[in-house]
């Protein structure tokens, strides 16, 4: 019989492949997303320093007020126009997208486009 590799450890290794590829710098911060059974979270990433200029979640309770659910596309939406807003705000106007493995669709698509309507470059 033929034994499967679950998601998530597929995931990981597609996330591995990922950041192979390109990592953030201090022009252009990598926008790091994940997301769990319950929540979004969303990075933006110096990883030339290692440090993680911008953060936001639906965990937190200003993001977590605005929204009925905390695993839905709309969460997903509200919460890409919060971390565009703050990482503009810090003068941050490129990223780099690192999808965390997942496939761009539903709630990782929607966190994308949200960023870049509220005026992040990626």
């Amino acid at each position: 019989m033929v034994s499967k590799e679950s998601r998530q450890k597929v995931r990981e290794k597609k996330h591995l492949k990922i950041r192979n590829r390109f990592s953030g710098t201090a022009t252009r911060p990598r926008l790091a997303v994940y997301r769990s059974n319950n929540h979004m979270y969303a990075q933006v990433i110096d990883d030339e320093a290692g440090n993680t200029l911008v953060a936001a979640s639906t965990v937190e309770k200003d993001v977590k007020a605005q929204l009925q659910k905390t695993n839905d596309v709309e969460a997903a939406k509200v919460l890409g126009g919060i971390i565009a807003k703050r990482a503009l705000d810090k003068g941050i106007e490129t990223v780099v997208f690192d999808r965390g493995g997942y496939i761009y669709h539903g709630k990782v698509a929607a966190l994308a486009e949200a960023a870049r309507e509220a005026g992040l470059q990626f």
